[in-house]
């Protein structure tokens, strides 16, 4: 998960510890039904390859999944194409604190080593579905379903680990032990479908293994991928601490040659004893760059690779047009000391508001320099396999009530919303319509209508019905900002103002929130990443975008209390544009009578003190798609239970809403073996997600990424797993063919 700051991961709320405290100053790992990160997670590990499943029903042949909004854009030519050898350097947002990821604290780097250097059964296609991978599977298939689920994984003969073992039984044997949830002194952070496994045993020979399910479980495509080898699952210490910094076994196109802190790289190197087509790369570094410097890495190639946000998206656009470098130094003559400053600052220079002449055109002559190095990169981009949605706090306050929150979202536009981020960026604007699946996976339906689309007339009535009218008698209330409904716990001083706090239409401390910025992602390590490799930036907004029209005068109130939301948004570098889609919302509830006062906190609370803790009534975060929504999504949607000390359980679900009936729905989805009637199951539950008005989905998460034009078969995935075998750099004198309606700028 991750909010369009945009940042990584916060305290999951309701987590429950497993284990005691390690003998190490490191915090203790929770385990939680976690989401699996985009690409990461669920996606992250799994890609091509063929499945033949004959007891389970699946789509007809007549039936066509819906298609993606936007493809891949990764350059692809054939790997005749591709040279032998060379480095490439990716940039990650961070040096991986762990390579294990079924660990509390692994985040996207760590997922980017796992797809290179360790066996996935399953990947996603181009569609997010899960096909087999033929490198380590010949076929995987459910053999019996009565008296139990058994799955029969026959293993391609070739596979081995890097120390020459087969992979085998041994090696499922003991994930299955270290996830099942029954040893509490594995550190693990998740185990979501090992705890409903009854035993793994050899098949008849040793390249198959044979996995009997204690109850039946649809998600079963879900496990082993990735799969360690027995040495780091086998025990309790190499799990928790074997495989932090170091992976001596492996069995994919590469191997860990080293994790450089000093240098903060991950080396990865071609692995001899890989039995599948040859890496066309020597090496792979994963070097930390941070997102305000990327586009810099990229002109000066210490990077080759990198996503970035809109900002720097145009600003290798700009490159690419002649005479586009848009300094105040082009046309000839004295440029005036403070047209040069307002420029520099504007285009977030390092020369600050007190820098002289010298030291302003320095900054300007490197900028010049490296816009002519970035007309060697290109940006490629698609849609993350991720969604960003507006959360609403329904633990307490008027949001506690369905009619005030079904309020909310009947006064939003999302079409508008959705075209404000993503149509600037040339990428296919349409509001998504549910909470479980993206386009072009198969269990994907707009299922929006169970809500219904904007209606500021109906949204106004919900709110008469609730009990809030106009022109009700209010009681002396301190400008605070704080909501209705909320306790505040010490608000971060952030840009917002003095306290952190402004009131849309009331001042004009909001105004240059509608300009692009590079948009971070700050989430707790105890979840895993967003589901996205290398993270991503998230919400995006074109400058100058006028807002609508003034509300109408005077706030809606109830028993002496003015119909007031705290919005809260991260304030770091990077928040400018997620804060122009919060102004906008904050402009269409003011149409039906909610104030929303935006409050800007610290990246680093951001999750951990106010989303996780429940400390906010609106906010801005995103959730990645998954394959497996019955296992991966059910915790992020499961109804708040109480726990044993008297507290209540939320797992993931920071919204604090949830149905025994939506519940009942996954766990009936989880359990069939007809693939029809889970997805049928999936799209109810989705349909009654939206009905509770818990979350409102908006818009899928744009994906780009900056490429050194010469980098194939890289770039913008999309939803399906990278092949790191046929990434490279395009052999001298052959060329790419340019994908359809490509713009290179």
């Amino acid at each position: 998960m991750s909010y369009d700051g945009d940042a990584p991961h916060a305290l999951a709320a309701g987590q429950r510890p497993t284990g005691a405290r390690p003998a190490t100053n490191r915090p203790r790992p929770h385990r939680t039904a976690t989401l699996r990160r985009r690409a990461l997670r669920s996606a992250a590990f799994l890609s091509a390859g063929a499945l033949a499943v004959p007891l389970l029903a699946g789509c007809g042949e007549d039936e066509k999944p819906p298609a993606p909004l936007a493809g891949q854009d990764i350059a692809p030519v054939a790997r005749s194409l591709v040279a032998d050898g060379s480095t490439l350097k990716w940039a990650v947002d961070a040096l991986p604190e762990t390579l294990n990821t079924f660990q509390a604290d692994a985040d996207a780097g760590t997922g980017r080593v796992a797809q290179a250097v360790l066996p996935s059964m399953f990947r996603l296609d181009a569609n997010g579905r899960p096909v087999a991978n033929p490198a380590y599977l010949e076929s995987a298939e459910v053999i019996e379903t009565e008296p139990r689920q058994v799955v029969l994984y026959k293993l391609n003969q070739q596979a081995v680990w890097s120390d020459g073992r087969e992979i085998g039984a041994a090696d499922f044997v003991a994930q299955w032990r270290a996830l099942s949830g029954r040893n509490s002194a594995y550190w693990t952070a998740r185990n979501a479908g090992y705890e409903r496994i009854a035993k793994i045993e050899r098949g008849d020979s040793d390249l198959q293994v044979r996995v009997t399910f204690s109850r039946p479980y649809a998600d079963w495509k879900s496990l082993f991928s990735p799969l360690y080898p027995k040495d780091v699952m086998g025990t309790p210490d190499a799990f928790n601490d074997g495989a932090r910094r170091k992976l001596k076994v492996t069995a994919g196109p590469f191997r860990v040659e080293k994790v450089d802190t000093a240098n903060k790289d991950v080396v990865l190197t071609r692995n001899p004893r890989w039995w599948g087509r040859p890496a066309k790369l020597e090496r792979i570094v994963l070097h930390a760059v941070p997102r305000d410097k990327r586009a810099a890495a990229l002109a000066d190639g210490s990077v080759d690779l990198a996503e970035v946000d809109a900002a720097d998206a145009q600003r290798i656009g700009l490159a690419h047009r002649a005479g586009g470098t848009g300094t105040p130094l082009q046309g000839g003559g004295r440029t005036s000391v403070k047209k040069l400053r307002d420029w520099a600052l504007a285009h977030g220079l390092e020369a600050g508001k007190d820098a002289g002449r010298e030291q302003l055109g320095r900054a300007v002559g490197r900028y010049l320099e490296q816009q002519q190095a970035l007309r060697d990169v290109e940006v490629r981009k698609s849609l993350e396999p991720a969604y960003t949605q507006l959360a609403l706090n329904g633990a307490g306050g008027p949001l506690a009530d369905e009619r005030v929150r079904r309020a909310v979202a009947r006064a939003l536009d999302r079409v508008e919303l959705a075209r404000l981020v993503l149509t600037p960026l040339g990428l296919p604007a349409v509001p998504v319509g549910s909470h479980l699946a993206l386009s072009g996976q198969a269990a994907y339906a707009d299922n929006s209508g169970a809500l219904g689309a904007q209606d500021a007339k109906e949204a106004q009535a919900l709110l008469a019905d609730a009990g809030w009218v106009r022109g009700g008698p209010l009681k002396e209330q301190h400008k605070t900002g704080k909501a209705a409904g909320s306790e505040r716990h010490g608000e971060d001083v952030s840009e917002g103002g003095e306290d952190g706090t402004y009131i849309v239409g009331e001042d004009d401390k909001g105004k240059h929130h509608g300009t692009t910025g590079d948009q971070r992602e700050h989430t707790d390590p105890h979840l895993a990443r967003e589901g996205r490799p290398g993270g991503a930036p998230g919400a995006y907004a074109p400058k100058g975008t006028a807002a609508p029209a003034a509300a109408p005068a005077g706030p809606l109130a109830k028993d002496g209390k003015p119909l007031a939301l705290r919005f809260v948004l991260p304030s770091g570098p990077g928040s400018d544009t997620l804060n122009a889609v919060a102004e906008r919302i904050s402009v269409m509830l003011e149409q039906v009578g909610i104030r929303a006062t935006i409050t800007k906190v610290s990246d680093e609370s951001y999750f951990r003190d106010h989303i996780a803790a429940g400390d906010y009534d609106l906010a801005l975060y995103s959730w990645p798609a998954t394959a497996f929504p019955a296992t991966d999504a059910r915790p992020v949607y499961a109804k708040p239970l109480p726990a044993a000390d008297g507290s209540v359980n939320v797992e993931q679900n920071y919204t604090r809403v949830g149905t025994d009936q939506v519940d009942q729905l996954f766990d009936q989805a989880a359990t069939t073996l007809d693939e029809d009637e889970a997805r049928d199951l999936i799209k109810k539950a989705d349909s009654r997600i939206w009905a509770a008005a818990g979350s409102i989905p908006l818009y899928q998460r744009p994906q780009l990424v900056g490429v050194r034009k010469n980098v194939v078969n890289a770039g913008a995935f999309g939803f399906r797993t990278p092949v790191y075998e046929d990434m490279g750099f395009l052999k001298k004198g052959a060329k790419v063919s340019p994908a359809p309606g490509k713009d290179k700028g």
